[in-house]
């Protein structure tokens, strides 16, 4: 019984976020806290809930400094240098200024957001598209590549959605992946020389004037009037110290994750804004985004501290074992690696992780696998999310682009497939997940 409504409630869930009836975060509250009602712990619910939140905050707290962290770094114009380097180092050779948009792109995805991505990255570079005849597709193939594989961070979110419910931290998910993700971007550079030579043979390389390309330099990627008073040219190199120090610190897990983006967000907020009054601005400027994420995950808490501690996973985990050939059920990281393409194409990152990826774990620990494997292999397909018509971003990055919907599916999906393949087959070489 108890695995009957684990899966009803599952089912559920997933319905209402997916057909828009109830926000994820809404879901994630009610839909456990009726489901637990009607299987008789009306009494325990809060306790459960309270577990629940204990065991996602260290995940909380981390994103929240992390989103604040990277949204001041934007605004102090951290990327801004890059970007005029790019464009006056590419010239009018189109292979280079295609492999340019990738190397652009998959920086400015250091933050995790998309729309962020997207928005620097095509106000940086489509200028020079049109000055080339480029064609504009491949500035937005570019970019959800990139985005496809640096949204696997631990701040980007589905990442940090696996740590929140397998309770799990950066050095047992993200770190052993970081080979894959950089396979993942080699081959994002391959397709940028593939696509590059297509156009360089088909345009020639242009000469561009001096003068224009100063001009094309210079843009400025801000989205606000007065974003040009937020920039801090003189910090460049702190904070692009302050930047590589705490990658550093995240791969070598010097101190815990959430107290490293504390104090780097700290002291980042102090030196580029050493005015208070700056200083709330610029977390004004930020608590939507962060706020919108974190209570996710809080949401989350409640979630699987419910799924959890009624005992329905044990359950639904032990009746899914059940279903799984003998044959079958030792190869389960990779099966969770190939199926999370179709699956985080097809549902909603909440939809995946917090429905469907805590069963696997379950499930697969039943035949001696780490559930960190799973955990890893559920993030490997996630080049194809961003192609996801639930993935909102990108409809910005079509509409700035003025390319077709349609026929940007069909242009990126070979090669975002492709992203996902090169990833699990490193993750397999490196023993990252067994097979």
């Amino acid at each position: 019984m108890l695995a009957l409504l684990g899966f009803l409630m599952v089912a559920v869930f997933m319905y209402l976020i997916m057909s828009r009836r109830l926000s994820a975060l809404v879901a994630l509250i009610v839909v456990p806290v009726v489901f637990a009602l009607i299987s008789g712990f009306g009494t325990e619910i809060g306790d459960m809930m309270l577990a629940g939140i204990k065991k996602i905050a260290p995940t909380g707290i981390m994103l929240l400094f992390a989103i604040l962290y990277f949204g001041v770094m934007m605004d102090a114009g951290l990327f801004d240098p890059l970007i005029k380097k790019i464009v006056k180092i590419v010239k009018g050779d189109p292979l280079k200024v295609i492999v340019g948009t990738a190397i652009l792109a998959t920086l400015v995805a250091l933050d995790g957001d998309g729309t962020t991505t997207y928005m620097i990255t095509v106000t940086a570079m489509l200028p020079l598209y049109r000055k080339l005849g480029i064609k504009p597709m491949i500035l937005a193939v570019m970019s959800m590549l990139a985005l496809g594989v640096m949204n696997m961070t631990p701040w980007g979110g589905p990442t940090a959605r696996v740590m929140s419910v397998l309770h799990m931290d950066v050095s047992e998910i993200f770190v052993p992946v970081i080979p894959a993700m950089i396979g993942g971007i080699a081959w994002v550079m391959i397709v940028a020389c593939i696509l590059g030579k297509q156009e360089r043979k088909r345009l020639g390389i242009i000469e561009i004037p001096d003068e224009d390309l100063k001009s094309l330099a210079g843009q400025e990627v801000a989205v606000t009037d007065d974003a040009a008073a937020l920039k801090r040219p003189r910090l460049i190199w702190f904070n692009l110290l302050l930047t590589a120090a705490l990658m550093v610190g995240l791969i070598t897990s010097f101190l815990p994750l959430p107290t490293m983006f504390m104090l780097a967000f700290a002291i980042t907020l102090f030196v580029n804004y050493p005015k208070m009054q700056d200083q709330k601005e610029r977390i004004a400027a930020h608590a939507a985004n962060a706020l919108a994420t974190v209570s996710m995950v809080f949401a989350a808490g409640i979630f699987t501290g419910i799924l959890t501690e009624t005992k329905m996973i044990d359950a639904m985990a032990s009746t899914l074992v059940s279903w799984i050939p003998d044959s079958l059920g030792s190869h389960m990281p990779l099966l969770v690696a190939l199926t999370s393409m179709p699956f985080t194409y097809f549902m909603s990152n909440d939809a995946y992780y917090f429905g469907i990826v805590p069963i696997l774990a379950n499930a697969a620990a039943a035949y001696g696998i780490d559930p960190a494997e799973i955990g890893r292999a559920s993030i490997l397909g996630q080049p194809l999310h961003v192609l996801s018509p639930l993935f909102a971003a990108q409809y910005l990055l079509i509409g700035m682009v003025g390319v077709d919907y349609a026929e940007t599916q069909k242009f990126v999906l070979k090669w975002a497939f492709g992203t996902s393949i090169v990833m699990i087959a490193l993750a397999l070489l490196t023993g990252v997940i067994s097979f």
